[in-house]
């Protein structure tokens, strides 16, 4: 392919990608007025770099590869969505008398407290690892990994072995967002950044199909009697075993699909060949061509020259010790201080941060005991059967569709993305506290039908907000200090979980109201991102 690619040259007059930066950039400056992101040299030189880099995408356009990358990094929003929601979806059935149960009474959240550890760490592994060995490397391992351990899972001979197992397909769950959505926003046009939010579509089909498997295989295989055993009770192993394969032919498709290296991934290790490349093998598919050369790029090296004490190879390609170190280098102290360098940046970080530090705990806290909230709200308090449950869970589950794509329009709508988000949750709170006067088992699942409407708009708003409002030099930073504040908090949900009483509306009325307390928080957002160029 690259025989076939001119990379070194460009003849055209003015053909060049220009470095054109428009008035409504969010690009945040110090309190002095000089751009507080000016840094080193070898910084600057990526900045200018990616900025061509993204020059060359809008160039190429929407074609054959991004909508192929829609379809294959929406597994990612779908795994995120249908593990944790698998983990719910077992948790009643883990009463066996003979087999896994959980060492006393009340302590059934252990399973999600290892998902949520699983999934905090996987988020920073496989993060930092796709800036080492390349995005398309983590992009499929980390489903390949999660498959391999929730088959494993199907045969725990105990809690205490379940637990680990969820542990550790987590951590490959945990990966899939921060290396999807990055491959994914490094590859399209930036008119189409709108595209993150619909992304969360993909989230809802998590959500369907896993309450789908659930009710086919838990309701059909599981004890009738009052004593569990496990001689009766292998649908919550069947339903591992599915969804471990369903994760494996995911797997499979992305791998047939050959999803490209990043273009910046490759600027990123100093291989500006290897991106200019990239980019026209992305025209090709597409159809179309691109005047991006590797002149360009090489033009930027000789206005900013590599630092002497910056690592490479025998190649000339940056060590994988010197890009851990770049990588590692955002999370200092001076490029936390960037993430808040100027009063308005620092406010809208900390606003940012901190709803998703609620959301973190919110969500999960409701989602997790969804199946326990929908079996004991059954009519005259009787407990609802087996398949009425997963039937129920799965009416819920459809309803996410909607809201994806309602989310979408309302993101490009005059509300923009901080109406949406804030309205989003607020209505999800204000949803959650009228869910606790449901008299019977359908009003409770009109009520939860509501909120997940909702809530998906909420969620596909605040994944496409939140990279959109840190610049470049910074995002990485930004978005990872968010990310952290969120799994932090989840992992608190459980914990709560082993101590609140889950027969009553309890854990609905916490919900609530940090659903509510977001989005009146999220009104107060200093930057409103809907038509403005992100770098």
């Amino acid at each position: 392919m690259s025989a076939e690619i001119n990379v070194r040259s460009n003849d055209k007059k003015n053909s060049k990608v220009p470095l054109v930066i428009e008035s409504d950039v969010i690009y945040p400056t110090s309190s002095s007025g000089s751009d507080m992101y000016d840094g080193s040299g070898f910084e600057q030189a990526y900045l200018e770099k990616s900025k061509i880099i993204s020059r060359a995408i809008d160039e190429i356009g929407f074609g054959k590869y991004q909508i192929g990358l829609f379809i294959v990094a929406g597994f990612g929003w779908f795994a995120d969505n249908a593990w944790p929601v698998a983990t719910s979806l077992i948790l009643p059935r883990l009463l066996e008398v003979d087999g896994v149960h959980p060492p006393s009474e009340g302590r059934t959240p252990f399973i999600p407290l290892a998902q949520n550890l699983g999934l905090l760490a996987g988020a920073l592994f496989w993060s930092l690892s796709s800036d080492v060995t390349g995005r398309k490397w983590a992009f499929n391992i980390t489903f390949l990994w999660t498959a391999v351990w929730a088959i494993v899972a199907g045969s725990s001979p105990n809690f205490a072995a379940l637990g680990v197992f969820a542990a550790l397909w987590s951590f490959g769950v945990g990966g899939n967002l921060p290396v999807d959505s990055a491959i994914f926003i490094e590859n399209i046009p930036s008119k189409y950044n709108y595209l993150l939010t619909v992304l969360s579509i993909f989230w809802a089909f998590g959500q369907i199909v896993t309450n789908l498997l659930s009710w086919a295989l838990i309701t059909n295989y599981s004890c009738e009697t009052e004593i569990v055993r496990k001689s009766c009770n292998w649908g919550w192993r069947y339903f591992l075993f599915a969804m471990g394969g369903l994760t494996f032919l995911l797997f499979g498709i992305r791998l047939a699909f050959r999803v490209l290296e990043s273009p910046r991934f490759h600027m990123s290790r100093g291989d500006d060949e290897a991106a200019i490349i990239t980019l026209h093998q992305i025209a090709k598919i597409n159809g179309k061509e691109t005047s991006i050369t590797l002149d360009d790029l090489k033009e930027i090296d000789a206005r900013y020259p590599r630092p002497d004490n910056v690592e490479v190879k025998e190649d000339g390609l940056l060590s994988g010790r010197q890009i851990i170190k770049n990588k590692l280098a955002k999370y200092k102290l001076e490029h936390i201080k960037q993430v808040f360098g100027s009063r308005k940046q620092a406010y809208s970080s900390s606003l940012v941060i901190f709803v998703w530090a609620i959301i973190g705990l919110a969500f999960p806290l409701y989602n997790a005991f969804l199946p326990t909230y929908l079996s004991e709200r059954g009519n005259a308090n009787a407990s609802l059967s087996v398949a009425l449950t997963y039937r129920n869970s799965l009416i819920i589950a459809v309803m996410g569709i909607p809201g994806a794509i309602i989310g979408g329009i309302c993101v490009e709508s005059k509300l923009g993305r901080k109406g949406s988000l804030s309205l989003s949750m607020i209505i999800t709170g204000v949803i959650l506290f009228g869910s606790t006067t449901a008299k019977s088992s359908n009003s409770y699942l009109g009520w939860n039908c509501g909120f997940n409407i909702v809530s998906n708009i909420m969620y596909g708003v605040l994944y496409g907000y939140t990279p959109e409002i840190f610049p470049t030099r910074v995002r990485g930073t930004g978005v990872g200090l968010a990310a952290s504040a969120n799994r932090v908090l989840g992992i608190f949900s459980p914990i709560i979980g082993m101590y609140a009483n889950l027969a009553t509306s309890a854990p609905i009325f916490v919900s609530g109201a940090l659903f509510i307390l977001a989005g009146v928080i999220s009104a107060f957002f200093p930057y409103e991102s809907r038509g403005r160029a992100s770098y």
